[in-house]
């Protein structure tokens, strides 16, 4: 099968194109190699990725429509796209980058789906379009018209451009809202790799919000599985056989789209992630309780009931196992 993926030597694009090479899949891989965060860590992904005969890994932006047009070529089986402007704080410094990468390079991608449909098409937003949501856990089929931040407004507005080129052109499109990833080859900007450095470097750690935050910390590892597996799973079209799961399903009325959670479904307080961490590294942290950030939210939590439904599957890591995963990566990497 002929793939692309979008922002593969990003953190989750690069989880997801190696299990999809690792599958024996021909795997088109596009990133901008922005300096956003430590280029040498995409790089080093990047390598990794190429060591697969099966690899095709190309470095442009998808604001550059040309350049994208002539790598799409005549389409691809499956496209997962993943590249985006990451980052909720970010989006107070340098929201143009925001609306450049995600919205105007989804749009250019969605054009050539327009032009050449894949049979299914995966799309990155997050568990931030939520927002201001007070009930919890998050279900996929709660409005979500409240985003806190420019960038959950750019995956929202992402979600809903997907939407009408879904209706519009017949596209299967899955929307997959992730929550909180951590994990092996994770970004340097992420709470994990900044609260490792300050450990290891016997710096004090911030923690937001005087710790009283819940996230639904995912193991990267378990969100690509759920990845594949709904790769498998594309939306039906409207009024199709066998279409619905009516109480829990995001699907469309109008268009072969849905969205779906993928989280651990057990929101961990922060203090104990700290405290996993410690437990791992075998260091004490030194903590600099601060107020919440803007654009902050004090807890997220998954429903992943439809995750299960569609697939069998849910995450299954537990924090321990997997922050002694990240940990062992993190020691290797930066050689501590």
């Amino acid at each position: 099968m002929r793939i692309l993926v979008t922002g593969s030597a990003g953190f989750i694009g690069f989880h997801v194109a190696r299990r999809l090479l690792e599958q024996g899949h021909e795997v088109t891989g596009l990133d901008g190699f922005t300096p956003y965060y430590d280029r040498a860590l995409k790089l080093r992904r990047h390598e990794i990725l190429a060591e697969y005969s099966g690899y095709a890994g190309h470095d442009v932006l998808l604001e550059d429509a040309e350049t994208l047009a002539s790598l799409y070529g005549k389409g691809f089986d499956e496209v997962f796209h993943f590249a985006a402007q990451a980052g909720v704080r970010y989006s107070l410094e340098n929201p143009k980058s925001y609306i450049d990468a995600n919205i105007t390079g989804t749009y250019n991608l969605l054009e050539l789906m327009r032009a050449l449909p894949p049979r299914h098409a995966l799309l990155a937003s997050t568990s931030s379009v939520y927002g201001a949501n007070a009930k919890i856990p998050f279900r996929e089929i709660d409005r979500a018209d409240h985003p806190l931040t420019l960038y959950a407004a750019t995956k929202k507005s992402t979600e809903e451009m997907a939407h009408a080129y879904s209706h519009l052109f017949g596209i299967p499109i899955t929307m997959l809202r992730f929550f909180t990833v951590y994990g092996p080859w994770s970004r340097p900007d992420m709470a994990p790799i900044k609260f490792a450095a300050a450990l290891f470097d016997g710096r004090p750690i911030d923690i937001y919000n005087y710790g009283k935050m819940r996230r639904d910390f995912t193991f990267v590892g378990d969100l690509a599985e759920a990845i594949v597996l709904l790769a498998g799973k594309a939306p039906p079209r409207p009024g199709a056989d066998g279409s619905g799961l009516p109480d829990i399903d995001s699907l469309s009325p109008v268009a072969p789209w849905r969205v779906v959670n993928i989280g651990a479904e057990r929101p961990v307080e922060l203090m104990e992630f700290v405290k996993t961490l410690e437990a791992s590294t075998g260091r004490v942290a030194k903590c600099n309780f601060m107020e919440m950030q803007p654009g902050d939210v004090p807890v997220t939590y998954a429903d992943t009931s439809l995750l299960s439904a569609l697939t069998g599957f849910k995450p299954t890591t537990p924090l321990a196992d997997g922050v002694a995963a990240f940990v062992a990566w993190y020691r290797e990497y930066y050689r501590v």
